[in-house]
């Protein structure tokens, strides 16, 4: 329980000595609300070291300070960042029910007191406040029909956005609320215009008085810290990417790809048969580590006759003296492109080959053919598909490990074999022949042909 004293219905959480060790101060994006406020002065005294100022940049917007829901007798409340509930001065008796599970979470005395309840996360909840002096009691139930509702989710990613998104709109279908969705620019371009009864904003259009609207406000995030599960019920690493934004808001989590935009002319780009490749990742242990392993696939691909597009965002990567480049061989349709052109791109490809990035969750939503090689994921963490290049010879599937959680500010990371011969084995013991092999069970089982193999009709032409 996390409560205190309200003056003028503001809110103020006071930190209990265990919230120090919890996911409110750790978690991959701060919610700076939920943040113990320093003592006065302080920020005076100690400037805030650079790390903190670049996790304050990737903040998530804190919900409005004044509750947005008005009750009887004075009682405000809403559920933005949680269950939160406001009485006025006299003896009241709080509850907070979860109405799925017939329990009661909460239960205290209180008077002139803003309650924030810890789950942040979606859940059926009742709030309740009974006056003992005068008998009075209200109650009210979560109801998202016809509400207005936000849904926020990180601002820097692809992949993740992607994959999140479709729980969103699940959430404003079941619920038949007024959804909002905050998305960075590139994906209210992606999605926008196909889902049109939900509203898309940036974050800095989120504007204050548009958060005083909110009936409820929800966090998709990955929380690596959240050892009391405060914003998710279940840790993201057991569910998998994109599922655990279906249990943030309590819908089914059965896969879905969202529809994206598409380039027009939403035709082929090019007349002749290729692939879509995309090899580059934000970290090395995304990348897929045999040296000559896209080296072999593209020119196998071109002995089939293929030719062999990549559209990575930039076409060398890495840090420090250690670089990833385009393969020889490919056709560079690199660049920082609308992700609509490159959807156009993949979805007239005979198949794409990526890792476990962004640009495989963008083939998704154009139903691809999808050769995905990862291995510091295992495979449930992505969308399902029968070409999933995964090898357990070896160590793999570190991003699941509570043990070793992801350093997004260490490109070399491989916990558990840093600076060793076997760093990145996950991917590095990953053979071009079992991609190869990959590749042509994916074409026998879709009926391709190659295209040196194809036989090309000639036109006749009149004399």
């Amino acid at each position: 329980m996390t409560s205190s004293v309200a003056s003028d219905q503001k809110i103020s959480v006071a930190p209990s000595p265990q919230e120090d060790r919890s996911a409110l101060k750790n978690v991959l994006h701060n919610i700076q609300t939920l943040a113990p406020a320093a003592p006065a002065g302080s920020e005076d005294k100690k400037p805030a070291p650079v790390v903190e100022k670049k996790v304050n940049e990737d903040a998530f917007p804190p919900p409005s300070k004044a509750l947005t829901q008005e009750g009887e007798q004075g009682i405000r409340y809403d559920f933005n960042i949680g269950a939160r509930i406001y009485v006025p001065a006299g003896k009241w008796i709080i509850r907070v029910r979860d109405l799925d599970t017939a329990s009661i979470l909460h239960e205290f005395r209180a008077g002139d007191v803003t309650f924030v309840a810890r789950k942040k996360y979606w859940m059926n909840l009742r709030l309740e406040a009974v006056n003992e002096e005068t008998g009075f009691s209200w109650s009210h139930s979560w109801n998202g029909k016809g509400k207005k509702i936000a849904i926020v989710l990180p601002g820097g990613t692809l992949g993740d956005s992607i994959a999140w998104f479709t729980y969103a709109a699940r959430f404003a279908l079941v619920h038949d609320c007024k959804l909002t969705v905050i998305v960075a620019e590139h994906i209210r371009e992606l999605f926008a215009t196909r889902y049109k009864h939900i509203t898309f904003m940036v974050r800095d259009e989120f504007s204050d008085d548009i958060r005083k609207e909110m009936y409820a406000t929800y966090y998709m995030g990955l929380y690596f810290r959240d050892e009391t599960n405060e914003f998710q019920p279940d840790d993201f690493r057991m569910l998998g990417l994109h599922r655990t934004a279906g249990a943030l808001l309590g819908v089914d989590l059965t896969e879905e790809a969202p529809v994206p935009v598409v380039a027009e002319p939403d035709a082929p780009p090019i007349p002749d048969p290729y692939v879509v490749i995309a090899v580059q990742g934000s970290s090395a242990c995304k990348l897929w580590n045999n040296p000559t392993g896209w080296h072999a696939v593209v020119d196998y691909l071109k002995q089939l006759g293929y030719r062999v597009i990549c559209i990575d965002k930039e076409p060398v990567t890495g840090h420090g003296i250690h670089w990833n480049h385009l393969p020889n061989g490919v056709e560079d349709e690199t660049g920082n492109r609308p992700l609509a052109e490159r959807a156009r791109w993949i979805k007239y490809a005979d198949f794409f080959i990526g890792l476990s990035s962004g640009l495989s969750w963008l083939a998704w939503t154009v139903n691809a053919k999808i050769i995905m090689i990862s291995g510091f994921t295992h495979p449930r963490n992505e969308f399902y598909t029968p070409w999933r290049i995964f090898s357990a010879n070896g160590c793999n599937s570190c991003w699941h490990d509570v043990r070793v959680p992801f350093e997004h500010s260490n490109y070399l990371f491989c916990p558990r074999h840093k600076e060793t011969q076997r760093q990145f084995e996950c991917t590095r013991i990953i053979t071009s022949e079992y991609v190869i092999q990959t590749i042509d069970r994916l074409m026998k089982e879709s009926h391709l042909i190659a295209p040196k193999d194809r036989k090309v009709k000639k036109v006749k032409t009149k004399k």
